[in-house]
C-alpha cells in the first residue's frame, strides 16, 4: 500500500502529476461523450470554472505557475495501448463494445485543447472553448487539479511526522464510517468522488478501503483509471451538462420546453438497462416528471442529485405509480451531499419501497474537515459548467436554487417555460 504521507512529503519531486491519464476522470463523462460525438460533434461549448465557496481564494492559494505546470501536464496525455484496450474490450453495465470504433479512433487520436486562465478578485477564470466532445472532457481532470493543488497548498510547510499523523486521523476517520455502514443489508455504494477528492492517491486509498470494508456493498468507482486498476466496475451514466447545452440550442420556447426529453431520446437509442437512469432536476424536478412522455416511466430509474432527498425519492415514487409502474422494481440513486449517516437515514426509508443506490462523493474522498488548524482543509463548493453552446447562455434551475446558475433574464425566461414556482433554499453541501 502506497505511504500517501511520504509521497506528499516528496510531491515536489513530480513523481506525482495530479492527472496521470485522460481516464482519470468520471465514466459517465465518457458515455455523455461518445452520445455528443455521435450527435452534436460539432456545437460550439464554453466551459468555466465556479468557484461557490467565495471564502476560498484560490488565486492566493495556488501558485499560477505550478497550476499551469499541471494543465499543461494534461494536454500532453493521450490514450496508452492499454487504456484503449481496457475501453474497448472490457464490459461495462453487461455490455460489450460500450464504446464504437469511431469513437474510440476519434478518442485515441485527442489531445485537449488549450485554456485560458487570469486571475481576478482573488479567484482563477479558467476557460476551455472549442467542440464540444474535446473541451467537456477538461471538466474532471481541472476539478482535480484545482482540488489537489489546495490540499498541497495548504499541507506544503506540514513536517514528515505531522503529516503521517494528519493521514492516520484521517484514515481512521474513514474507516470509522466504514464500519458505521458495514453489515446494513441490501445496501449499494459506490465513489463518486473524483471531481472534489482530496488527492488521486487519497481517492484510491479511499476506493481500497471501501472494497475492503464494505465487501459485495461497494458497487465500484466513478473514476476510469482506479476501476481499470483496480478491477472494478466503472460507475456512471449522465449529467446536467446534457440538458443544459440542449436547451441553450433551442430556437424557442416550445424547443426549449422540448429539450430535455431530446436528450433522453438520443440516450434511449443507445443504452438500456441500468445505464436508463433519469436525472431530472436540471429544470426541476416535478416539472420535468408531470411533462414527461410516457415512455421514460419504463426506464430504470432516477438519481437524485438536489433539494432534499427524501422528497425527490418520494416525488418519484408517485409519479411511477401515476403512470402504472412498480416503483419496487425501480431504481433511486441519490448522490448529493451525502455522508454516512444521511446514507443510512435514506436506506432505511426507502430500502424495500425502491431499489437504492448511493453515489458518495466529496465526505469520502475529500473529508479532512477539522484535522488541521483553522480547518483549511475542510472541502468547498467548486465546478466546471457548460456556460455557454454557439455563443447563448446555459442555464441550471436545479431543485435547490442555490445551485441555479446563468444570467437572470434567462434564469426567469426558464423558470416560466419549466413552470418553476418557489423554491426552498437549501444550503449547498459537499
Amino acid at each position: 500500500m502506497v505511504d500517501i504521507a511520504t509521497r506528499v512529503w516528496n510531491h515536489k519531486w513530480k513523481i506525482d502529476p495530479i492527472v496521470r491519464s485522460l481516464i482519470d476522470t468520471d465514466f459517465y463523462k465518457l458515455l455523455m461523450c461518445q452520445s455528443v460525438f455521435r450527435n452534436r460533434r460539432d456545437t460550439q461549448v464554453t466551459f468555466s470554472l465556479i468557484n461557490r465557496t467565495k471564502s476560498i481564494r484560490l488565486a492566493e492559494l495556488i501558485d499560477e505557475g505550478e497550476l499551469r505546470e499541471q494543465l499543461d501536464h494534461i494536454r500532453s496525455l493521450s490514450l496508452t495501448r492499454g487504456e484503449s484496450t481496457w475501453l474497448r474490450g472490457n464490459t461495462f453495465y453487461g455490455k460489450r463494445q460500450m464504446f464504437r470504433s469511431d469513437f474510440m479512433e476519434w478518442f485515441e487520436g485527442l489531445r485537449l485543447p488549450p485554456y485560458h486562465l487570469e486571475k481576478r478578485d482573488g479567484q482563477y477564470e479558467l476557460t476551455f472553448e472549442g467542440q464540444w466532445p474535446e473541451v467537456m472532457l477538461w471538466e474532471i481532470p481541472a476539478l482535480a487539479v484545482l482540488m489537489e493543488l489546495r490540499s498541497r497548498a495548504v499541507l506544503n510547510d506540514m513536517g514528515r511526522f505531522e503529516l503521517q499523523v494528519l493521514y492516520a486521523r484521517a484514515m481512521t476517520k474513514l474507516w470509522e464510517k466504514v464500519e458505521h455502514l458495514r453489515g446494513t443489508p441490501g445496501l449499494r455504494i459506490a465513489d463518486f468522488g473524483t471531481r472534489r477528492r482530496h488527492s488521486f492517491l487519497w481517492q484510491d486509498w479511499c476506493v481500497q478501503a471501501m472494497l475492503e470494508g464494505l465487501g459485495d456493498s461497494f458497487a465500484g468507482t466513478s473514476n476510469c483509471l482506479i476501476a481499470k486498476n483496480r478491477d472494478l466496475e466503472a460507475i456512471g451514466t449522465n449529467a446536467h451538462e446534457l440538458p443544459m447545452v440542449y436547451a441553450a440550442l433551442a430556437g424557442d420556447d416550445e424547443a426549449l420546453a422540448r429539450a430535455p426529453y431530446d436528450v433522453l431520446a438520443d440516450w434511449h437509442d443507445e443504452h438500456e438497462g441500468n445505464l436508463r437512469i433519469i436525472l431530472p432536476d436540471t429544470y426541476g424536478t416535478q416539472g420535468f416528471l408531470d411533462r414527461a412522455p410516457d415512455w421514460l416511466a419504463g426506464w430504470t430509474g432516477i438519481r437524485i442529485d438536489s433539494g432534499d432527498p427524501a422528497t425527490g425519492a418520494e416525488t418519484a415514487i408517485r409519479w411511477w405509480q401515476e403512470r402504472g409502474e412498480n416503483p419496487k422494481e425501480k431504481l433511486v440513486i441519490f448522490s448529493d451531499g451525502l455522508d454516512a449517516e444521511k446514507i443510512l437515514e435514506l436506506h432505511a426509508r426507502f430500502s424495500g419501497r425502491v431499489r437504492v443506490s448511493f453515489g458518495w462523493g466529496t465526505r469520502l474522498t475529500n473529508d479532512f474537515t477539522g484535522l488541521v488548524a483553522g480547518d483549511a482543509l475542510a472541502p468547498f463548493s467548486l465546478v466546471c459548467k457548460a456556460v455557454a453552446a454557439e455563443g447563448r447562455p446555459t442555464v441550471k434551475l436545479s431543485d435547490n436554487p442555490e445551485k441555479a446558475m446563468g444570467p437572470a433574464a434567462e434564469i426567469a425566461r426558464y423558470k416560466r417555460v419549466f413552470g418553476v414556482g418557489p423554491q426552498e433554499a437549501i444550503p449547498v453541501t459537499v
